[in-house]
């Protein structure tokens, strides 16, 4: 059964390159939610001024992986404990946050942090927001990791991040 979820864990390109590596995720697309202006464009987004977050929506067969996986991946690939910031990327627009009206899932996210709380020195801030729009970010930030590996920041922030996930060895890698 195919279903979707939506995480913003900074930065939309990193998140989407992460989970272009699972096994069962089906569809990746970076956009933005949690705002309060319509059609925002990544610029408006990126001044901070329109309350959305960079997010990726992202379409999983449940029969493949579990929404349970997912957050494990989501988790141990930023920073949960940072508000407002990954890195050098800092301002609401990279807030940690999980987007669902489902009350299933928000139970499952619930007893999820409480338990992973008691592994962090200092308190997760992940915040789960009601779903609303979902606006589909610009064409050029569809697949950027892949398209601009030796940019900079594709190199700097997001290589390492799909290193430490490649040397994980979860059982929910696809093969690489």
């Amino acid at each position: 059964m195919i279903k979707t979820c939506y995480f913003g864990g900074g930065c939309f390109w990193c998140t989407e390159a992460i989970f272009k590596k699972i096994n069962g995720v089906v569809s990746i697309f970076p956009g933005y939610m949690g705002g309060h202006v319509k059609n925002p464009s990544y610029e408006q987004v990126c001044e901070g001024y329109t309350g959305h977050a960079e997010i990726i929506k992202i379409d999983y067969d449940s029969s493949k992986i579990s929404y349970e996986d997912l957050l494990s991946v989501f988790f141990s690939t930023h920073d949960p404990t940072t508000l407002n910031r990954q890195g050098n990327d800092i301002g609401t627009q990279y807030r940690s946050s999980i987007f669902t009206n489902d009350d299933k899932e928000i139970k499952i996210l619930k007893n999820y942090i409480e338990e992973l709380d008691k592994t962090f020195e200092k308190k997760i801030v992940t915040t789960i927001e009601d779903l609303s729009e979902f606006y589909l970010a610009e064409d050029y930030h569809h697949n950027y990791y892949n398209i601009n590996k030796n940019v900079p920041y594709c190199s700097v922030v997001i290589g390492p991040k799909i290193k430490k996930l490649l040397n994980s060895k979860n059982s929910f890698l696809k093969d690489v």
